[in-house]
C-alpha cells in the first residue's frame, strides 16, 4: 500500500520561545528534538501474530497500517512504554489531544474534560496501538499534552505569567539531563537491551546528566555523581559487614541522603506518573519528608510563591510605571513638537508679511520715482516749449516790415 504523506502541520508544531519540554515525559509532537521517524518498530497483526517493520517508520505510516494492525508499545515494571514504539506513541498522543473536537480546550482542567470525550480519545489510541500500559496512564499522558497545548490558546497575560513562572523555575535548576525529549524509561530500556541487565537509579542518573564526550553536563552534576559515588561504596562497605546486601535499597537510601527526600508524585530517575508508593511500596515513607519535613516545606513553598507573586507585581507595577512615563514623554515631545510648528508657522508668515510690505514699499518707489521722471520730463518740455515760443516771438519782432510782399 503506497504511503500517503501528512501535512507538515499535523506532525509539526514549533513550539513558543521559553517553552521547555517536559524532562522525563514521552516524546511528543511540537518538540524540534524529536524526528518524525524512528527505528524499526513491533507490530501486533492481531491473533498473537507481531512483526517488525522494516526500516524506519514515519508518523504517517500509522495511517497505512493493514486493518487490524497495531504498533505493539511494551511497559517497564512500573508501568511505562518503553523502546522506540514509546516515541511513536508519544508523538501520536501529541496529535489527538490538539484534536479540539475530541478534547476541546474550553474545560478549565482536564478534571473537568468529560470521560466520554476522554475515552474517545483513548479508543482512537487504541485503534493504532496495542498497549501494554494502563488506560490511566494514556489518559494522564493525554492530558499532559492537552494542556500543554490549552496555554497556546490562553491569553497573553496568562501565557507571559506562566512563561515567566517558567523562565524563574529553570534559573532555579541547579543542572539538567542530556536526553532531550527521550523519557528515562526508555533510556534505561535501551541499556538494559545494551548491557543484558537492568540498572539502577544511580546509573541511569550518571548516563542522563553526562555529555558525549563523557564529562559531566556542569560542575554541579560532576559533584552530585562524586557523592552518590562516596556513598554507596560507604554503605556497600556496611552492608557486606553486615552480611545483607540489597542493591536497590541501598541505592534509594544513597539517593535520598545525597538529594534529599522523594516530591509527592513522583521518584527521581524514574520519569513520569511513576509514585513513590508505587515505586517503593510499602517502604514508601522512608524515602519521603516526614510531616514537619513537610510542613516546613510547605510553608517555604508558599514563602517563595509569596516572594515570587510580589516580584511579579512589583515588575508589572514597575512596567505599569515604566509605560505612564513613556505616555509622558511622548506626550511632551508632542507638545513640544506642536509648539515649534506653530512657532514655525508664526515665523514664515511673519516672513511673508514682511516680504509683502516689503514688495508694496518697492512697488511705492517705483512708482514715486517713475511720477518724479514723468515730471521731469513735462517740466523739461514745458521749457522747451515756453524758449520756443519765446524765439518765435523774437523772430517776428525782428522781421522787416516793409519787406515786399
Amino acid at each position: 500500500m503506497p504511503r500517503r504523506k501528512l501535512s507538515d502541520r499535523r506532525i509539526v508544531q514549533v513550539p513558543r520561545d521559553g517553552e521547555e519540554t517536559n524532562d522525563d515525559d514521552l516524546s511528543g509532537v511540537g518538540s524540534s528534538q524529536v524526528p518524525e521517524t524512528v527505528e524499526n518498530i513491533e507490530i501486533d497483526g492481531g491473533n498473537g501474530r507481531s512483526r517488525k517493520s522494516r526500516g524506519r517508520t514515519a508518523l504517517n505510516d500509522l495511517y497505512n497500517l493493514p486493518t487490524g494492525e497495531r504498533v505493539k508499545v511494551s511497559r517497564n515494571d512500573v508501568g511505562q512504554p518503553i523502546g522506540a514504539e514509546a516515541g511513536v506513541l508519544g508523538s501520536y498522543l501529541g496529535i489527538v489531544a490538539r484534536n479540539n473536537a475530541i478534547l476541546p480546550i474550553n474545560y478549565e482542567s482536564w478534571r473537568q474534560m468529560p470521560n466520554s470525550n476522554k475515552n474517545q480519545a483513548l479508543e482512537l489510541v487504541k485503534d493504532k496501538f496495542s498497549l501494554e500500559v494502563s488506560d490511566d496512564y494514556v489518559k494522564h499522558a493525554l492530558g499532559k499534552k492537552w494542556r500543554d497545548n490549552k496555554i497556546r490558546f490562553w491569553s497573553s497575560t496568562k501565557g507571559e505569567d506562566r512563561e515567566r513562572v517558567g523562565v524563574a523555575s529553570r534559573q532555579k535548576q541547579k543542572f539538567t539531563h542530556t536526553v532531550g525529549s527521550k523519557s528515562f524509561a526508555r533510556i534505561a530500556n535501551d541499556e538494559q537491551i545494551t548491557i543484558g541487565t537492568s540498572i539502577g537509579r544511580i546509573k541511569l542518573f550518571n548516563i542522563t546528566h553526562t555529555k558525549k564526550d563523557g564529562s559531566p553536563i556542569t560542575l554541579k552534576a560532576a559533584e552530585i555523581m562524586e557523592k552518590l559515588r562516596g556513598k554507596k561504596t560507604e554503605y556497600e562497605a556496611t552492608a557486606s559487614t553486615n552480611g545483607s546486601v540489597n542493591m536497590e535499597e541501598i541505592e534509594n537510601q544513597v539517593i535520598a541522603d545525597v538529594l534529599g527526600p522523594e516530591r509527592y508524585g513522583r521518584v527521581r530517575c524514574e520519569g513520569s506518573f511513576v509514585t513513590a508508593t508505587k515505586y517503593f511500596g510499602a517502604n514508601s515513607s522512608q524515602y519521603m519528608p516526614s510531616q514537619s519535613q513537610s510542613s516546613q516545606a510547605e510553608v517555604h513553598r508558599l514563602k517563595q510563591q509569596l516572594s515570587q507573586f510580589q516580584a511579579e507585581v512589583q515588575a508589572r507595577e514597575a512596567k505599569r510605571e515604566r509605560k505612564e512615563a513613556e505616555i509622558l514623554r511622548r506626550e511632551a515631545e508632542r507638545e513640544v513638537e506642536r509648539e515649534r510648528r506653530e512657532a514655525e508657522i508664526l515665523r514664515r508668515e511673519a516672513e511673508r508679511e514682511a516680504e509683502r510690505e516689503r514688495r508694496e514699499a518697492e512697488i511705492a518707489r517705483r512708482e514715486a520715482e517713475r511720477e518724479a521722471r514723468e515730471a521731469e520730463r513735462e517740466a523739461a518740455y514745458q521749457k522747451l516749449q515756453q524758449e520756443f515760443e519765446e524765439m518765435m516771438a523774437m523772430l517776428r519782432q525782428n522781421q522787416p516790415k516793409n519787406l515786399p510782399s
